[in-house]
């Protein structure tokens, strides 16, 4: 008391000014309450779900699925190495060249064919249109790109274009 009347201040106004500061935090305490009993509130219905499912059973369930699609990811990887393995076998790559094989005969109805997988494996099919002789088909064999017969123009051109193709990519999974 002797420091109030020291320094000149009415203890009345002391005590008014502590009731004010004790009615703010009064007040700041009640909304707190509320806000903590909403948040409860919130939380309460977050757990239970809309439809009465509690929150454990609906992550385990997702766990569950999530199980599931792993084991499909994997079946998928495991057909795409059987599809890969089956890739390289098949003609990816084709060149064709229609030609005239007859100076008597026009319209390029003789053509050159040549089917070849992703390691440049396959054949040449030449098929040469006459009007006077008939038609007459030729096949050759071809390995890693190479005819061991000789080659008409024709048939080197149609296999340079089917080497220039580019085959399909072998398909690899990204991630196992």
């Amino acid at each position: 008391m002797d420091i109030f009347e020291m320094l000149g201040i009415d203890l009345g106004y002391v005590v008014l000014g502590m009731a004010g500061v004790i009615l703010i935090l009064f007040i700041l305490l009640l909304i707190s309450m509320i806000k903590i009993h909403i948040m409860r509130k919130r939380y309460k219905t977050f757990m239970d779900g809309q439809d009465g499912k509690n929150m454990e059973t609906a992550i385990l369930e997702k766990f569950a699925a999530i199980d599931t699609l792993q084991g499909n990811v994997s079946d998928i990887y495991s057909k795409i190495e059987a599809i890969n393995g089956q890739l390289v076998t098949a003609y990816q790559k084709v060149g064709l060249v229609k030609y005239d094989a007859f100076k008597e005969i026009g319209g390029k109805l003789s053509f050159v064919l040549v089917l070849l997988t992703a390691e440049d494996n396959g054949f040449i099919l030449n098929s040469m249109h006459s009007t006077k002789e008939g038609c007459y088909t030729y096949a050759k064999e071809v390995v890693g790109g190479e005819a061991f017969v000789i080659l008409s123009e024709e048939e080197q051109q149609a296999l340079e274009e089917a080497k220039a193709n580019i085959s399909l990519k072998r398909l690899r999974p990204a991630n196992k």
